[in-house]
């Protein structure tokens, strides 16, 4: 039975102040009281706050005093996400930081919450690793999820775990714990979704385990330690038998006997979409100017 233990913070987040401070506070907590705990996962741009305005170049201040943090505890670190300055477009980027303090790899968020989060580039690349010993985990930031090929993909890919940093702070957020749960149901993943609280979000973080069973449900508002055990070999008897004994979804996707020209471009299959109108807030003029990442929900 393989198994490995990760937290998520549902952490206050200032929108002005640094948090990076208070992370180190909670990494240290965690260490102490959950020593069985092997990863520490924060909320969506937990460590600076929601303004592209701190974008910083990768390796950059942050992220160093993050794998610093990581590194002296013996921890994995996945520290929600920064903005990123990367040439000369700012991306929502998650490192995933090792025990010994090193940058493995760096998601970018593929689907910035447009047309709220404005002056954000979209990544274009998928990022799974393995932990040894363990399993292998996928990585998606808030916005992403909504698109369910990307959580598609990441399993397609080998992810038996998604982290899935958020900062929802709207009404909305009913609607992603449903997107969460079945996320984790429809590709036999353990599904992370960790909000903050205060300027990081409503809070509500949920963490489901691949037969759709909801393992917790955060608290409106408050902050929280979420502790979870994980079994990998769950997963992997879930994929060979059928979750809960009965669907087999991944297996039914991969043996499918239909193609779905809606993703293929220039087909014509997607001609409808095309006929819905530029992408804009409501009221918005149509040529609307770029400007800072606003406060919206993913």
């Amino acid at each position: 039975m393989v198994r490995f233990a990760i937290a998520g913070i549902q952490m206050q987040v200032s929108a002005f102040e640094e948090n990076i401070s208070q992370m180190g506070r909670y990494l240290s907590h965690v260490r102490q009281r959950f020593p069985w705990v092997n990863m520490v996962v924060f909320s969506e741009l937990a460590a600076l706050g929601p303004s592209p305005l701190k974008a910083e170049p990768m390796p950059g201040e942050a992220e160093s005093r993050l794998c610093e943090m990581a590194g002296s505890h013996g921890l994995w670190l996945v520290p929600g996400s920064l903005f990123e300055l990367r040439d000369g477009q700012i991306f929502n980027m998650s490192p995933v930081i090792d025990p010994a303090g090193n940058v493995i790899a760096r998601f970018r968020k593929l689907f910035p919450f447009r047309p709220y989060e404005q002056g954000v580039a979209a990544g274009s690349e998928f990022v799974v690793f393995d932990v040894p010993g363990a399993g292998r985990i996928g990585i998606s930031i808030c916005y992403d999820m909504w698109f369910p090929e990307t959580t598609r993909t990441l399993a397609a890919m080998g992810a038996e775990v998604i982290l899935h940093p958020t900062m929802t702070d709207t009404i909305d957020r009913d609607v992603e714990l449903a997107i969460a749960r079945a996320s984790a149901a429809t590709n036999q993943v353990y599904f992370f979704d960790i909000n903050g609280v205060g300027q990081g979000g409503v809070g509500r973080s949920i963490v489901v385990d691949p037969s759709g069973y909801v393992l917790h449900e955060a608290s409106a508002g408050a902050a929280e330690i979420i502790p979870i055990e994980i079994d990998f070999g769950k997963v992997r008897r879930e994929r060979e038998l059928g979750l809960r004994g009965l669907g087999q979804p991944l297996k039914s996707f991969r043996d499918r006997g239909v193609e779905f020209p809606v993703y293929q471009r220039g087909t014509g299959a997607d001609a409808y979409l095309h006929s819905l109108g530029p992408l804009r807030k409501p009221g918005e003029p149509e040529r609307a100017e770029p400007g800072l990442a606003g406060p919206g929900g993913d």
